[in-house]
């Protein structure tokens, strides 16, 4: 009996402590993609993301041999609704501006995209067609 009510607890943390684990799975990680030459094994850096406390990325940038492609930073609101992303060129100067509309669902509906000097270049348009179920 004590056996068993020793395994039932022991089961209940393990299940209550992976689903923990699940759930911060990206708070505060930082991910690293490195691209390894076959011939040299030389460890070049490929990609880097960045995720904050609430597993929202917060920071992405791209590499090559040369270094630094582009950055993108990421600003959300209170309640993590993505507001805005801020677009860096490979010299690290803000290339572009991008703010969002959410339609009612919370998706994203209208995606603006602002030069660095705050004039509007293009909007972006998303559009949700659900299949018919079938019932």
């Amino acid at each position: 009996m004590k056996t068993k009510i020793l395994l039932i607890v022991l089961l209940s943390f393990c299940a209550v402590s992976a689903s923990a684990q699940v759930k911060a799975d990206k708070r505060n990680l930082t991910l690293k993609e490195w691209n390894v030459d076959a011939g040299t094994n030389q460890k070049v850096l490929d990609h880097q993301t960045i995720y904050n406390s609430k597993g929202k990325k917060v920071e992405e940038a791209e590499y090559d041999r040369k270094g630094l492609k582009w950055r993108k930073k990421y600003e959300y609101s209170p309640d993590g609704t993505l507001l805005r992303v801020l677009v860096y060129d490979s010299s690290n100067r803000l290339d572009n501006v991008r703010k969002f509309e959410y339609n009612e669902l919370g998706h994203k509906k209208t995606e603006y995209i602002y030069d660095s000097k705050g004039k509007l270049k293009r909007c972006k348009l998303y559009e949700y067609s659900y299949a018919a179920s079938g019932d």
